[in-house]
C-alpha cells in the first residue's frame, strides 16, 4: 500500500524503515505536519500516517477522502486531533497505537518531578558554569508524601505503583475504573475534586476529553494544597495555563514539570531556536525557575519507537489484506 507519512523527524524514518521491511509498503515519508495546507501531498496514496499535532479536523477529512485515502494510521496513543465523525461519513478507517511502552512514559513522568523537586535541572546548569554553590538548591524527600495520579490506566497505574511501592508515597488515585492490583498496595480511590484538593503533588495521566479538559482550571488550583506541585506528560490542555500562571505568580503553585503544552501544535518538534516565537503564554511560563518543560519526549525510547511503527504498520497490513483492525478507533456512541 502507498502511504504518505506526515510529520516525520529523523527517528520516524529510522524506525518505519527498519519495520516497514517486515511489511513492504510504500512509505512516502514527508517532513511537513498534515494540515489543509500540505493534505494535497496524499495524492496517489491509499493511507496516510500521522502524529499528535497533526490536523485532521473535517476539512482535512473530506480533503483526504477526495484524493481516495482510505485509511487513517495514528503512531501515538490519542486521538483527540481527529473528527472521527467525519471519518466515519467519509468511510475512512482510524487506528491508533493505544498501548506502545507505557513504561517509557511512567519513567519520565517520575523522572521529571524527581528533576523539579530536587532541582537536579538547575544544578546541572550551574555545574556547567562552575558553580558548585548549594544555595537555592533545597529539595523534598518524596517518601511519605501525599501524590495524585489522575487516570490509571498502563501509564498511570505504573506511576503510582513506583510512588507506593518504590518511593514509600502515600497515593490517592482518580479513575472511572479502580484498579485492584493498586487498591492491594495501599492507593486510596477517589475523586478527581478531593484528589486535586488533597494531595501535594498531582501527576496527570488521564486522555483529554470534553470532561477532562482544563481539569486543572483557576478553581482547582485555588483549592488546592499551598505549593503544589503538577507533572503532566498526558495532553497538555488538561491544565489551563494561563490560570497556571496566575497560580505561580501568587505562589499558589509550587512546581511544575510539563511535556506537553496546549498549544504546542506548531511548536514543539521542531527547532525554533532562532526563530521569535509568538505564544506570549509558553514564553511566560519559561521564564519561572520552579518551571520545568520538555517537548512532549516522554515516549522517545528505542523501545517504544519500535512498537509504535511495528503496530502502525501492522494495522496498514490488516487494512490492505482485510483483516480486523484490532486497534481500530471507532466514533463513540451518542448515549
Amino acid at each position: 500500500m502507498r502511504v504518505a507519512v506526515f510529520g516525520v523527524r529523523s527517528y520516524d524514518r529510522q524506525f518505519l524503515t527498519a519495520a516497514n521491511a517486515r511489511h513492504s509498503h510504500d512509505l512516502l515519508l514527508i517532513d511537513a505536519g498534515l494540515s489543509p495546507l500540505t493534505v494535497s501531498l496524499a495524492a496517489g496514496c491509499e493511507g496516510i500516517c500521522v502524529f499528535v499535532n497533526d490536523s485532521l479536523d473535517e476539512p482535512v477529512i473530506e480533503g483526504l477522502a477526495g484524493l481516495g485515502v482510505k485509511i487513517v494510521a495514528l503512531r501515538c496513543a490519542g486521538y483527540n486531533n481527529v473528527d472521527l465523525a467525519a471519518a466515519a461519513r467519509a468511510g475512512i478507517a482510524v487506528t491508533r497505537v493505544p498501548a506502545y511502552s507505557p513504561h517509557a512514559v511512567a519513567e519520565f513522568t517520575v523522572g521529571l518531578l524527581l528533576a523539579l523537586d530536587r532541582k537536579i535541572h538547575r544544578a546541572w546548569s550551574r555545574v556547567r558554569e562552575n558553580n558548585y554553590a548549594l544555595d537555592g538548591l533545597v529539595g523534598r524527600n518524596l517518601h511519605g508524601r501525599l501524590v495524585g495520579v489522575v487516570g490509571t490506566g498502563q501509564i498511570g497505574a505504573l506511576v503510582a505503583k513506583t510512588l507506593r511501592a518504590g518511593f514509600g508515597c502515600e497515593v490517592l488515585a482518580s479513575d472511572p475504573v479502580a484498579d485492584p492490583q493498586l487498591e492491594a498496595i495501599g492507593v486510596r480511590y477517589t475523586s478527581p475534586e478531593v484528589l486535586l484538593r488533597e494531595a501535594e503533588i498531582v501527576t496527570l495521566h488521564c486522555p483529554l476529553t470534553p470532561e477532562t479538559r482544563h481539569i486543572v482550571n483557576a478553581r482547582s488550583m485555588a483549592e488546592a494544597q499551598p505549593g503544589l506541585v503538577l507533572v503532566n506528560t498526558s495532553r497538555g490542555a488538561l491544565i489551563d495555563t494561563r490560570a497556571l500562571i496566575d497560580a505561580l505568580k501568587s505562589r499558589k503553585v509550587g512546581g511544575v514539570a510539563l511535556d506537553v503544552y496546549e498549544q504546542e501544535a506548531g511548536i514543539f518538534f521542531d527547532d525554533l531556536s532562532s526563530e521569535i516565537i509568538d505564544d506570549d503564554v509558553l514564553q511566560r511560563l519559561l521564564t519561572f525557575p520552579n518551571v520545568l518543560v520538555t517537548g512532549h519526549q516522554a515516549f522517545l525510547t528505542e523501545e517504544a519507537l519500535t512498537a509504535i511503527a511495528e503496530t502502525t504498520l501492522t494495522s496498514l497490513s490488516d487494512f490492505e489484506a482485510g483483516r480486523p483492525l484490532v486497534n481500530a478507533v471507532v466514533v463513540p456512541s451518542a448515549g
